[in-house]
């Protein structure tokens, strides 16, 4: 599925900012256009994403015609191909299949361990401290990745 949103675009001393009139909340920015758009159309798919997974439809797109810039802004049009984001970034389960030595299967099977949770909050954790340590490197772009890991860590304390 693809939308398309109109975005107001703002060039300041640091670069673009961006604002998505149609999705509450939704800004971005980047340091050159093309950076901008980029998040912007990154930030607009994860919006819908999230509304889309909460069971909402996602919301409809104003005429472009409509949108009204403050003085110095631009509108333009985001693209957003939310069939490749949600592959990519959704919350959708994938089957896994694992291969563990007989012994461990019986050990986890006797005490009714859930193979998936114990597969799915350890990979959380590494993903967590993978990503401490890149943020200790530098400032990382916050992305739907880790908004759903810090989500699932959440629901499962």
């Amino acid at each position: 599925m693809q939308l398309t949103y109109p975005a107001i675009f703002y060039e300041g001393k640091g670069g673009y900012a961006v604002e998505v009139p149609d999705l509450p909340g939704c800004t971005s920015g980047g340091a050159t256009l093309a950076e901008a758009i980029t998040m912007g159309t990154d930030a607009a798919a994860g919006w819908v994403l999230t509304e889309l997974e909460d069971g909402k439809s996602a919301p409809a797109a104003s005429p472009i015609k409509k949108i009204k810039p403050q003085a110095g802004g631009f509108v333009s049009m985001l693209v957003l191909d939310m069939d490749t984001y949600a592959e990519k970034y959704g919350n959708k389960a994938v089957r896994k299949n694992l291969t563990i030595p007989s012994w461990l299967n019986n050990y986890a099977e006797t005490r009714h361990i859930n193979f998936s949770k114990v597969l799915q909050d350890s990979l959380t954790t590494l993903y967590q401290q993978d990503n401490a340590a890149s943020s200790r490197r530098k400032t990382p772009r916050t992305g739907r990745i880790a908004h759903n890991a810090r989500k699932r860590a959440a629901s499962a304390h």
